[in-house]
């Protein structure tokens, strides 16, 4: 971008089995350095779904935007961050799909031998997280409590959502950085690594689960303002 002023626009996209909510101390940091910050609330019914309410927010916009999204996000994020607003991409623990996959595609690729996602058979279209594992897959580093709390507020994740693929990811036209989670038990560490590799993004390592965007908003907020300030 050159000589051209820092964006000051950025919409949060979440992942599945959460809502918008979740972001809401990395809104609260952002907005307070003085960013105008959207957050999107995907019905996670289909990828083309989530992609179109994404492009709904992104169009609201008036300046670039740097368009975050937090692991099934990242996929919405890779189709939806070809719109002509979009400057920069970030990837927070997320999945970065190539052109012809999906979430569910890079799931069946992670490497055996670590942690996979305790995802229950799917009932009526629809997946849950095994609640009783949710607190060490998903929050390992949130207190108990707010763990169970989102387990039990989990939202369905349709089916549709898992299996849709990426026509063109935004990722071989627009700069990308990634939040890289050591600690990762949904999205294994080594599978985030290669997808981060391949986009070509900048990347951030830190220590915390899945929920890093809860957990360390701190965190997630410097890279989002280190891809606007590029």
């Amino acid at each position: 971008m050159g000589t051209a002023a820092p964006v000051r626009d950025v919409v949060l996209v979440h992942g599945g089995f959460v809502d918008g909510s979740g972001w809401q101390g990395v809104y609260n940091i952002l907005t307070s350095d003085g960013y105008n910050v959207s957050v999107v609330q995907n019905p996670t019914l289909s990828l083309d779904g989530d992609v179109a309410a994404t492009g709904q927010i992104i169009d609201k916009q008036r300046g670039p935007i740097v368009l975050a999204g937090h692991s099934y996000g990242g996929a919405v994020i890779t189709e939806a961050g070809n719109h002509d607003s979009v400057a920069a991409l970030c990837y927070i623990a997320a999945f970065a799909p190539d052109s012809g996959e999906s979430v569910n595609s890079l799931i069946a690729g992670f490497p055996q031998g670590l942690p996979q996602p305790p995802i229950l058979p799917p009932k009526d279209g629809f997946l849950f997280l095994d609640r009783d594992k949710f607190h060490d897959s998903f929050a390992g580093d949130l207190p108990a409590e707010e763990a169970a709390f989102m387990a039990d507020s989990q939202v369905p994740w349709g089916v549709d959502a898992t299996v849709g693929t990426i026509s063109e990811p935004a990722w071989r036209t627009k700069p990308a950085w990634y939040l890289l989670t050591t600690e990762d038990k949904m999205i294994p560490p080594p599978a985030q690594r290669a997808m981060s590799q391949r986009a070509g993004a900048a990347v951030t390592e830190v220590a915390a689960s899945h929920s890093v965007y809860v957990s360390q908003p701190a965190e997630v907020a410097n890279l989002i303002e280190l891809a606007a300030a590029a």
